[in-house]
C-alpha cells in the first residue's frame, strides 16, 4: 500500500534537509554548480513515484530546481537484489554529488560498498544503522552515511503491545513479510517472537503466539 503523498512529503523535507547539509559547505565556493543527485531505489519507478516526486518537490521548495541548479539520476532495482551493487557503482561512475537510498539494508550496503567518499542519505528503511554498521553512532555518524532512520524494529514490540490492549483476548497474530528483505526476516524471526514472549509472561495476559 502506498503512503499518502502528504505523509511522504513531510518525511521528504527531512531528506531534503540532509541533502542541503551535505551541499552547503561547497555551495559557497561553487555558487553556480549544478548538483547531481543519485537516487537509488529498491522498487520500480511506478511504485516509488510518490516518494521520489515528494523529494523532488521538497528540494524545489528549498531552491533546488531541476534543470537550473540540480540534476537527478534515477536508478531502480525493481526488486532485484542482485542489481544493487551494479546500480550503485553506476551512480558513482557518473560522479554524483550525493546518493539518496530509497531502500533497506542491502541497498544501503551496496551504496556504501561502492563509495567511501560520496555522501549517502538514508530514507528511514532498514535496521538500526548503528547495529547494521553503517554509522558509528546516531549523534556522530562518521563516514559518508547520514539521513534518517525510523528504527521500525524497536517499535514492533510496542505495536504488538497496543494490539493486545485493543483486543485483550488476542492469542495469535499472523505476520506477512517479504523473506527476501533481511531486516524483515530479523523482525519476524527474532524481534516479534521476543515481544510476544514478553507479553505472554506479563501478569494478566493470555498466551500470545
Amino acid at each position: 500500500m502506498r503512503r499518502p503523498l502528504r505523509k511522504t512529503a513531510l518525511a521528504s523535507i527531512l531528506f531534503a534537509g540532509a541533502l542541503l547539509a551535505v551541499a552547503v559547505a561547497v555551495e559557497a565556493q561553487q555558487p553556480k554548480k549544478v548538483y547531481r543527485m543519485g537516487y537509488l531505489a529498491a522498487s520500480d519507478r511506478a511504485s516509488d513515484s510518490a516518494r521520489s516526486e515528494a523529494i523532488r518537490l521538497a528540494l524545489r521548495d528549498l531552491g533546488y530546481v531541476e534543470g537550473h541548479n540540480i540534476a537527478f539520476e534515477y536508478r531502480y532495482a525493481a526488486g532485484k537484489t542482485d542489481r544493487y551493487a551494479a546500480l550503485a557503482e553506476e551512480l558513482v561512475r557518473l560522479k554524483v554529488d550525493v546518493i539518496v537510498v530509497a531502500g533497506a539494508d542491502l541497498l544501503i550496503q551496496g551504496a556504501k560498498n561502492a563509495t567511501q567518499t560520496i555522501p549517502i542519505v538514508m530514507t528511514g528503511a532498514g535496521l538500526d544503522p548503528v547495529q547494521a554498521g553503517f554509522v558509528q553512532s546516531l549523534a556522530h555518524p562518521g563516514g559518508n552515511v547520514t539521513g534518517i532512520t525510523s528504527l521500525a524494529g524497536e517499535l514492533l514490540g510496542k505495536r504488538l503491545e497496543l494490539l493486545k490492549e485493543v483486543v485483550p483476548k488476542l492469542s495469535r497474530v499472523a505476520v506477512l513479510y517479504d523473506p527476501s528483505v533481511p531486516d524483515n526476516v530479523l523482525d519476524v524471526k527474532e524481534i516479534v517472537p521476543d515481544a510476544a514472549r514478553a507479553l505472554r509472561g506479563s501478569p494478566g495476559t493470555s498466551p500470545l503466539q
